[in-house]
């Protein structure tokens, strides 16, 4: 039974990686897991449901291979390097094509938007905690809404994504230029105590 679920969900993601959120159907679902498709209605109900499982279902076994990485990562700059290798793991796999077909679907379907958000939080949450360590006692960290730069994180890895399939160059200088902004972080964390009571003075009248 258990089995049946999963290639079902499996069977899912293929479809949309194949064949688009629009060519998506209980068929063609059914014929990607090699069952018969009154399964899925069995399972899941719908076929609306279904994806909805499946969009959590998939990004939860993305995550988790990911957690511990993050929690050995010591800087911004092994965070990014880390992000990379996840880039180009997602596009190897075609996960960056599933990952646009759910945002398309999700503009016009309250409920899929509701599952492809707890989805990107999978992604989000984590991030967030990983950036609360590493800017734990930085200059930086006090002008860091932490919440909002995750979120900010995640957008950019997004976009990043979608983007490098029509500017692969652009995609590649767009990700350096975050490498520079981890660089200057560990420049400003290096200053002398004069100077960093001098930077967070001039940082706090800034944003008075």
């Amino acid at each position: 039974m258990a089995d049946t679920r999963q290639r079902l969900i499996d069977g899912a993601i293929e479809t949309i990686r194949e064949r688009g959120i629009t060519g998506t159907s209980a068929r063609t679902i059914a014929a990607a897991a090699g069952v018969n498709q009154a399964l899925v209605f069995y399972h899941f109900g719908s076929v609306p449901e279904l994806l909805r499982q499946a969009c959590l279902a998939a990004t939860e076994a993305r995550v988790a291979p990911f957690l511990a990485r993050m929690d050995q990562v010591g800087s911004l700059r092994e965070l990014l390097a880390l992000g990379r290798e996840l880039h180009a793991e997602e596009r190897a796999a075609g996960n960056v094509t599933v990952l646009a077909q759910f945002l398309a679907g999700a503009q016009a379907d309250p409920e899929l938007a509701a599952a492809t958000s707890a989805a990107l939080h999978l992604w989000i949450d984590a991030l967030e905690r990983t950036l609360d360590r590493l800017l734990a006692g930085s200059p930086v960290a006090e002008l860091t809404d932490t919440p909002g730069l995750a979120r900010t994180v995640a957008a950019a890895f997004i976009g990043l994504e979608l983007f490098e399939g029509v500017d692969p160059e652009g995609g590649q200088s767009a990700l350096d230029a975050l490498d520079r902004l981890a660089v200057l972080t560990e420049v400003i964390d290096d200053l002398g105590p004069i100077a960093l009571r001098a930077l967070r003075a001039k940082l706090r009248r800034s944003t008075a």
